[in-house]
């Protein structure tokens, strides 16, 4: 998530905006849930605290979805790797949630139940906040350390994952609002 959050914080700050990228890390062992904030304004950023009325709450392990602080305060939609949007709505008990089946195209692409950047290309590709170029340019830079192999095939679940969201009619458009 982590990772995730500050891709998107990059991404948006190429694109003109100013972003705020941070985590919160709970009990100190390897697999606990850890909550990323991320700002994306375009007005500089002053509010350096937790996110309490977000937006958009991402989430990519399926098995948080039912735990209320997850949609607690949220403003517009949830974006979850689940692979049914039916009962991911059932579980959550919200009406406003896109879902990806983000595991599935990691699986795929990957080899690796890894969905940070599914679960980008699906936020980038909802909200129409980040160009589809401009996020794969900074996933491909972001992992090309790891080897160009490694790069594209994040590309690639990006780009797939961005294309699946499209299916959605009830977008939000490009607008961002500053509160």
């Amino acid at each position: 998530m982590v990772t995730a959050a500050d891709i998107l914080a990059v991404a948006g700050h190429r694109e003109g905006y100013w972003t705020l990228s941070f985590p919160m890390f709970g009990a100190e062992k390897r697999g606990s849930p850890v909550v990323s904030y991320l700002r994306i304004s375009d007005k500089r950023i002053t509010i350096r605290d937790e996110i309490y009325r977000p937006d958009y709450v991402v989430v990519l392990d399926p098995s948080l979805i039912e735990f209320e602080y997850v949609k607690s305060g949220l403003k517009r939609f949830m974006i979850v790797n689940y692979p049914d949007l039916k009962r991911a709505k059932e579980k959550i008990g919200i009406e406003n949630v896109i879902s990806l089946n983000a595991t599935k195209i990691a699986m795929e692409v990957l080899g690796r139940p890894i969905t940070n950047t599914a679960m980008v290309g699906a936020f980038a590709g909802f909200t129409k906040i980040i160009k589809l170029e401009t996020l794969k340019d900074v996933v491909f830079e972001w992992f090309e350390k790891k080897g160009e192999e490694i790069a594209q095939k994040n590309v690639e679940v990006v780009e797939r994952a961005y294309r699946e969201v499209m299916k959605y009619e009830d977008k939000p458009g490009s607008s961002i609002k500053t509160s």
